[in-house]
């Protein structure tokens, strides 16, 4: 006999309450009818084991008595805070949520104080590039000297982040603290430009075509008149220190021949008392030497302005390099005088091979010397190279230099004429050269060290 439409299916069992019984008829989707049936079957199960009430059941149940109870007990009363100035005061209970949010506020504010206050940089939570990003930005905190250590420390160990042609966006003003270069306002280095061509202007403009003339990198960003401004601004500032603008005779007025009154002009008065390139005692700085646009390449490639490119090489030739740009530069010669002495510390045989074949440092290391090593491709491991003698002192460029003997050791040995062959270094490798250059200076004596930190001043 047919099963009655209107009795319930064979593999389902009656529903517990009429409530249920609408819930199942009403239409839904299969998924849902699937999972009310799979509810319905474990609730039967479950029963017929010991006659229990099924478990939709007993959730309706608890509803209903949870509904009644609140009924009859009402909404909770208000309670009221009378302040009591007189007795001690009593603070609420906070909420966990409240506990989780007052700690997360003060989690960010401790942060944010421990980034500006930090001493030393040592925040997990921030990598080098956001510590650098506070540093300049805020300023050192407290402790200085603790800064500045941990600047160099990470210029050495981290090193800077630049792309493949070598730029960084923090690389100038790192540079600017390592020199300890001062402040300039603009208008000062305007007001050199526009004083008009130098004593020197012939000798720059007889150099400045030849800066880094094989260079794309350097070409491609920086203009021949940048650089001649630059140093024609150089060469003024040099005069005008030897010769200050002070001790310069005032215009004065002359009669010419038809007896009326004429002014001198001021500029041809100063080139009257203004000595010839080359005249300077050897104990004074020269206002222009030729190296000194390629010591100031790598600033103008790195600098956002000129401003801040003449600054950091006026800073560099007049401060830490003053014995460089002497008129004899005793400084290079007494650079070259160290290389040789310190090379035949580190590497006695390849020593001996160019001492054999008459080859001191003043032939074939001066303009690597001269220039902090500049005049070696490529570009952008200069930069490198420039970042680690900024952060640990200039005088480390003569070992610099040592370190490219080295990595050029079997070429050297391996002919009799190495002179053909240090015409020109191969390319520069910034991080093998400072990694010899750590370890040549564990090698060395105390006192040809210090002979070393010296030769530049």
């Amino acid at each position: 006999m047919a099963t009655s439409p209107s009795k319930p299916a064979p593999h389902l069992s009656p529903p517990a309450d009429p409530a249920n019984a609408a819930h199942l008829s009403s239409p839904r989707s299969t998924r849902t009818l699937r999972k009310l049936q799979s509810a319905q079957t474990l609730s039967s199960n479950y029963s017929a084991q010991g006659n229990f009430p099924s478990l939709i059941s007993q959730q309706r149940q608890l509803q209903h008595r949870s509904s009644a109870i609140l009924r009859d007990i009402g909404p909770p009363p208000v309670p009221i805070i009378s302040a009591a100035p007189d007795g001690p005061s009593r603070n609420r209970i906070r909420a966990n949520s409240e506990v989780a949010a007052r700690g997360m506020t003060n989690d960010v504010e401790g942060r944010k104080r421990t980034a500006m206050a930090k001493k030393m940089g040592k925040d997990d939570n921030m990598d080098w590039k956001d510590e650098i990003d506070v540093l300049l930005r805020s300023g050192p905190q407290g402790d200085v000297p603790g800064n500045l250590a941990w600047l160099r420390k990470s210029v050495l160990c981290d090193g800077l982040v630049a792309d493949t042609d070598g730029m960084s966006q923090f690389r100038i003003y790192i540079w600017l603290i390592l020199l300890d270069a001062p402040p300039l306002q603009t208008d000062h280095y305007l007001a050199l430009i526009h004083r008009g061509p130098s004593p020197a202007y012939a000798k720059i403009r007889n150099d400045t075509f030849r800066t880094l003339a094989t260079d794309p990198l350097f070409k491609r960003r920086v203009s021949e008149a940048s650089i001649i401004r630059l140093l024609n601004a150089l060469a003024w500032t040099l005069h005008d220190n030897q010769y200050p603008p002070s001790r310069s005779p005032k215009p004065s007025t002359t009669t010419s021949a038809t007896g009326s009154p004429s002014k001198v002009n001021p500029q041809s008065t100063l080139s009257n008392h203004t000595p010839e390139i080359g005249s300077n005692p050897p104990s004074a700085p020269c206002i222009y030497l030729q190296g000194m646009n390629v010591l100031s390449a790598p600033f103008l490639y790195a600098a956002r302005s000129e401003a801040e490119a003449y600054i950091l090489t006026r800073h560099l030739v007049t401060v830490h390099l003053p014995s460089y740009i002497r008129p004899t530069m005793t400084g290079v010669h007494r650079g070259a005088s160290l290389l040789d002495r310190i090379l035949a510390i580190v590497d006695p045989k390849v020593a001996s091979h160019l001492s054999s074949a008459s080859l001191s440092a003043e032939i074939y290391a001066f303009p690597s010397l001269l220039t902090l090593c500049a005049c070696t491709p490529p570009l952008p491991e200069v930069l490198y190279l420039w970042d680690f003698l900024f952060a640990y002192g200039v005088h480390l460029n003569v070992l610099a230099v040592v370190a490219q003997l080295f990595g050029m050791r079997d070429e050297i040995l391996s002919t009799s004429r190495p002179g053909g062959m240090l015409r020109s270094f191969p390319p520069l490798k910034a991080k093998t050269v400072v990694g010899l250059v750590l370890s040549f200076v564990k090698v060395i004596p105390r006192d040809l060290y210090e002979e070393l930190v010296a030769h530049v001043r």
